[in-house]
């Protein structure tokens, strides 16, 4: 594992720590001994007991103060305490006075010995924290964007890294705005600000001395007030975002040219489809006299195949204006049973053909709403349709209403085949449809989307309930009832 600069300076911290220490105390007992060997606290050399304390001064650590201090009165307590119990023999004066020099010099030289060392072990820890700074200082200049520091009010303090074109020469004491560009200035003061309240913001602008360029500044506060930021480089991103922007903006002029194109089309053949319709039922019904049976049973066919291309017209143009928001409701107050009603009618031959049972539980009384009448068809048309196309033989489809205060709950449930859950992400919107190849051959995809559109231009929802194998159930609602009756107490 590498050893950080960090670690390193530490390491030497504490080892010149430990010898500070050992030179304090080795100064107590030398002046301990001393000051025994030369009369005790009276003698000549008890003054060398406060020498630790001298020591510590000189290291000028407040922790090695007190150690010092504690040394040197053990030293003097030691030293009364064996002028009291010790039967010292009384030294010569010529011996007194050499022990006392030789403890002075060995003292001397202690001290001097624990200086060296406390400076050496100063200069390697300033050499180590001057190495880990400019290797600081050259990690923050080899980074790939500018780092900015700067007051509240944008202030540079100092910046490190590579300046990016159009910002060269930032220096400190300067305004970050002063290398914005005019138009911008507002908004990098309006993201530093909002850096100083939120914590932190992100903004793009133009450098004054590069127009075409663009630069993007993120931001976050620090502690004490200031802001760190970074610069970058963002043309590439902004040429990005632009390139996406007008992508969307073709998508959406396809797309409109797509519906125009779509509702001419149907509006064109809607005037030759309504011919045919007209003379195959006049052909289909003999009035101008009778056909032999294989005609009329042409006739029946061209009339069908007739009715069934102009229901995907009427849906293709139907979903054209709701796409280009051109789809207007026509409200009027009807009763929502007839408008079910009449599709049950309508659809009940189809049922009868695929041999699925098609009931309709309507309520007694008359359900008035006020919507588009023609919408409201379309609804459960599609819900039956689709039911019917999706349930096998032996099946059913119940259609159900009623009122749950100002909503009406249309709800259409089948016993067939189920959507599967990949399926159910797609359906609802424009051209999806589910099932295998021959059910998706016979519709356009737009049923569940235009269910979904009218319920959403009557302010209501569409809800999916389906599980694969299982049936579906598709529930409408719609707040189309202005008077809902009050309920009754029991």
């Amino acid at each position: 594992m590498i050893e950080s600069p960090i670690a390193r300076t530490t390491s030497k911290t504490r080892s010149s720590a430990a010898g500070s220490i050992l030179v304090i105390i080795g100064l107590g007992v030398a002046g301990a001994l001393a000051a025994i060997f030369t009369g005790g606290v009276a003698g000549p050399l008890a003054v060398l007991c406060l020498l630790p304390l001298a020591a510590a001064a000189v290291i000028g650590h407040g922790a090695r103060l007190a150690l010092g201090a504690a040394v040197s009165l053990a030293s003097v307590g030691v030293a009364a305490l064996a002028g009291l119990t010790l039967d010292v023999p009384v030294l010569s004066p010529a011996l007194a006075n050499v022990l006392g020099v030789v403890a002075l010099t060995t003292t001397v030289v202690g001290l001097a010995s624990g200086l060296v060392i406390l400076q050496r072990g100063a200069g390697a820890d300033a050499n180590l924290h001057r190495q880990a700074e400019a290797r600081l200082r050259q990690a923050l200049n080899d980074q790939p964007h500018l780092l900015v520091a700067m007051s509240a009010r944008g202030k540079l303090v100092g910046a490190w890294g590579p300046e990016p074109a159009g910002v060269a020469g930032l220096a400190q004491g300067r305004l970050l705005t002063d290398f914005v560009a005019s138009d911008d200035q507002a908004r990098v003061q309006a993201a530093i600000a909002a850096a100083v309240a939120d914590g932190a913001a992100e903004v793009g602008f133009a450098p004054t001395r590069e127009p075409d360029g663009w630069l993007v500044l993120s931001l976050r506060r620090v502690a004490g007030g200031r802001i760190m930021g970074t610069l970058r480089d963002g043309r590439a991103a902004r040429d990005r975002e632009a390139e996406l922007e007008r992508a969307r903006a073709d998508a959406e002029a396809q797309n409109a040219g797509k519906s125009r194109f779509l509702a001419n089309m149907s509006h064109e053949l809607r005037t030759p489809l309504n011919a045919i319709m007209g003379f195959s039922d006049i052909m289909r019904q003999g009035l101008f006299g009778s056909l032999s049976d294989r005609y009329a049973e042409y006739a029946e066919l061209i009339h069908d195949s007739g009715g069934h291309l102009l229901d995907l017209i009427n849906d293709v143009l139907d979903m054209s204006k709701i796409e280009a928001e051109r789809f207007e409701l026509s409200r009027d107050i009807f009763d929502a049973r007839d408008a079910v009603a009449g599709v049950l009618r309508l659809m009940r031959g189809q049922a009868d053909r695929a041999g699925v049972q098609l009931r309709g539980l309507l309520p007694r009384e008359p359900l008035d709403v006020t919507a588009d009448r023609r919408a409201m068809k379309q609804i459960a048309l599609n819900l039956v349709s689709n039911a019917l196309k999706f349930t096998p033989r032996g099946g059913a489809v119940t259609v159900t209403i009623h009122a749950d205060g100002p909503v009406l709950e249309l709800v259409v449930a089948d016993t067939g085949v189920g959507i599967s859950a990949e399926d159910m992400q797609r359906l609802g919107r424009p051209y999806e449809q589910a099932g295998g190849p021959a059910q998706r051959a016979t519709g356009t995809g737009l049923g569940l989307s235009l269910v979904r559109s009218f319920a959403e231009l009557h302010g209501g929802e569409m809800e999916i309930e389906s599980r694969l194998g299982e049936g579906t159930t598709v529930t409408v609602r719609l707040p189309v009832i202005e008077h809902p009756e009050p309920a009754r107490i029991s």
